[in-house]
């Protein structure tokens, strides 16, 4: 098969490699609680799936959930595409961490973790989770990962509720020895839905994007926008002011991505084997127990369109940012019924008539 040459092999792929999870999230878009799940991929699936994956490139695999880590068979399928030259890494929530999977993981080639904090104490943080101690069990995930040399990030979905506690957060990812601290803005699918009320606003979102931005200077850990794809268009207008050009010399990896990937160079794939642009634009792109996922990436017509930026609606659609940001393609979906509608959450007004 012939790849179309304005397509290329994915950057990322997000696998829901279970739904099964011992918290109950407040924002949590799969609903995920105390499984089983039926149809979940069986680890000879997995196995299939990171061959096709391989053939296609060489993309960071994140091992999600759910919590992945109460498949017993984790370690194996993480060894699997390890040995195939895949990037492995994995967003556990911290608590089953301990020093003996720790170490297990970092056999099996895990790469990286993400943990996260959504408050920064129990108190704030045990509610989002929606169960007493996760607070304690995730910083004592992240110091068993520590002990054993296993890289890090702290990821936090800002909401109403931690809004103004985000920059103690922020300090406690660089005390506890993260080495990247990842926001993501509340995207209400799942059980989002029920706390689509603590959604920060427009202009609250454009204010914490250019805070976010200030902090590059002042912290010594990564910072990383997610769902939040206005930054990228903040980035480069603060970057103006500042007269400066946005190069990977200057700005780092934020300076060649963009704003949403869903469709383009990332998507997530769920514990059934059903694509989707991203975890939280539930659209069936294709399923991977029917078909390849070469066939998937290449020929979906979801893809096809979230890859053509000209189909983009309304500001969207004719934003001078709209190569580098794109806006939320979710949250469009979520608050119109189309994908391509303009991101709901922006206050810019595009020069671009």
């Amino acid at each position: 098969m012939k790849r179309p040459l304005n397509i290329n092999s994915p950057r990322l792929i997000a696998w829901e490699i279970t739904r099964n999870c011992n918290l109950s999230c407040q924002h949590c878009r799969a609903s995920a609680t105390r499984g089983p799940y039926t149809g979940e991929l069986d680890t000879e699936s997995c196995f299939r799936l990171l061959d096709q994956v391989a053939e296609l490139g060489k993309p960071i695999i994140i091992l999600t959930g759910g919590e992945p880590l109460l498949r017993n068979d984790i370690f194996e399928i993480a060894a699997y595409g390890t040995n195939k030259g895949l990037r492995m890494v994995m967003a556990p929530n911290g608590t089953l961490i301990t020093h003996e999977n720790a170490v297990k993981l970092k056999e099996a080639g895990i790469q990286r973790i993400s943990i996260s904090l959504d408050g920064f104490d129990a108190a704030s943080h045990d509610t989002f989770r929606g169960v007493e101690g996760a607070f304690d069990g995730a910083l004592q995930g992240i110091r068993h990962a520590r002990d054993v040399d296993l890289p890090f990030q702290i990821n936090t979905t800002v909401t109403q509720q931690n809004l103004a506690a985000i920059p103690d957060i922020q300090e406690l990812a660089v005390r506890s020895g993260a080495v990247a601290h990842h926001i993501f803005l509340l995207v209400p699918t799942g059980r989002g839905k029920y706390i689509a009320d603590q959604s920060i606003s427009a202009e609250e979102y454009e204010q914490t994007l250019n805070w976010f931005y200030e902090q590059r200077e002042k912290t010594t850990i990564e910072l990383k926008a997610t769902c939040a794809p206005h930054y990228y268009r903040i980035l480069r207008q603060n970057a103006k002011k500042e007269g400066k050009t946005v190069s990977f010399q200057s700005h780092g990896l934020d300076a060649v991505t963009r704003g949403c990937l869903g469709g383009t160079h990332f998507c997530f794939i769920s514990h059934r084997g059903i694509v989707q642009p991203c975890g939280f634009l539930d659209l069936n792109c294709g399923d991977i127990t029917q078909q390849g996922f070469q066939d998937v990436w290449l020929n979906s017509t979801v893809f096809q369109a979230l890859r053509d930026y000209d189909q983009l609606k309304g500001k969207c659609g004719r934003c001078e940012y709209r190569s580098f940001c794109g806006g939320c393609r979710a949250r469009a979906y979520e608050a119109t019924g189309d994908y391509l509608a303009e991101e709901p959450l922006c206050t810019y007004q595009p020069q671009k008539k």
